[in-house]
């Protein structure tokens, strides 16, 4: 118990760190003292560094914060569902659905639209995601190693970014900027308004998904263990599926393309938790990938300033090698 308090603990601290140091290090350095006038007295005499924090920092942040936890949360949601560690919404091809989607969205709704509505953007991140998760679903009943059905939706997620490449090739060069931006996956352009339609679709997701521990810890457990306690299994897969489709759209549409956190953040937890109990690792999950993402964007603004990565990017470096070590791990416990 001591153990998984402190694991709490931990990732109370470094969130708030994270924050505290996104919001401090930049272009513009902001001091301590100017950041705990602005942000908790509402102090305005320092105008630049007030716009700074209130117009650009602190949306980008919470933004960043709530994303990286929809889909770390995402991650483990697909992870319960496949009883897999290496499953993520990334790896089985949601990502490039919901890019492929919201290409053709732009694409045809460009002359009905000066700007693309965020509602809209949305919805067609959405109905990508979900049906890419469906299609790889389709194959479950077909495939029974899950190592093929990883294989599966590497090529569906290949299969979407070709299609999504083509059309581009074919489409107006004013008709794609915005999907390119996209495309790179950046925190950049995150204002008030996407943080709070964001809070809106995570926070009641969250409290769903929480809601459904203890039928996800007995599904867990193996599907006639949950029967015998009188789970609906496919009512619980239905709510999996949605949840998930939810949260990763949600990301795709306010931050396009994420890779990784959705495979390496659940797995950080589960190994300082030391257990995979649902009512555990659903908010642990949340926590480490809201600093986790922080964390990255941080650093994809600042290690070359001023030229900005792509979070993306910064996830890939750190989230790759501990997927590579997931998988050795694993053949090494099949080995044995």
């Amino acid at each position: 118990m001591l153990r998984k308090i402190a694991v709490f603990i931990l990732f109370f601290v470094l969130l708030i760190a994270a924050v505290i140091l996104s919001i401090h290090i930049g272009s513009v350095s902001i001091s301590a003292h100017d950041i705990f006038a602005i942000v908790l007295k509402g102090d305005s005499s320092n105008t630049v560094a007030y716009n700074i924090i209130w117009k650009i920092r602190l949306p980008r942040i919470i933004l960043g914060a709530l994303l990286g936890g929809a889909l770390s949360l995402s991650g483990f949601l697909i992870q319960t569902f496949f009883r897999n560690p290496i499953a993520g919404p990334f790896v089985l091809g949601i990502s490039s659905g919901a890019k492929l989607f919201l290409a053709v969205t732009t694409i045809v709704m460009t002359g009905l639209f000066n700007q693309m509505p965020v509602s809209v953007t949305v919805a067609a991140s959405f109905v990508g995601s979900l049906l890419s998760l469906l299609l790889v679903l389709l194959f479950t009943g077909k495939v029974r190693s899950m190592s093929i059905l990883l294989v599966i939706g590497i090529m569906i997620s290949y299969i979407c970014s070709a299609i999504t490449d083509l059309l581009i090739n074919f489409a107006n060069d004013s008709d794609i900027v915005n999907l390119t931006h996209w495309s790179k996956g950046s925190f950049s352009a995150a204002t008030w308004q996407d943080v709070c339609i964001s809070a809106y679709i995570v926070l009641p997701a969250l409290l769903i998904i929480f809601l459904a521990s203890k039928p996800m810890g007995a599904y867990l457990m193996g599907e006639g263990y949950a029967k015998s306690l009188g789970v609906n299994i496919k009512a619980f897969r239905v709510l999996l599926v949605l949840m998930t489709g939810i949260l990763s759209s949600c990301v795709a549409a306010f931050a396009g393309p994420i890779s990784f956190v959705g495979i390496a953040v659940p797995h950080i937890s589960r190994l300082l938790l030391k257990t995979s109990k649902p009512i555990l690792m659903i908010p642990a999950s949340f926590l480490c990938g809201a600093s986790f993402c922080v964390l990255c964007d941080l650093a994809a603004r600042t290690l070359f300033a001023p030229t900005e990565l792509s979070i993306s990017t910064v996830t890939s470096a750190i989230g790759a090698p501990i997927v590579i070590w997931l998988l050795i791990s694993r053949r090494k416990r099949n080995e044995v």
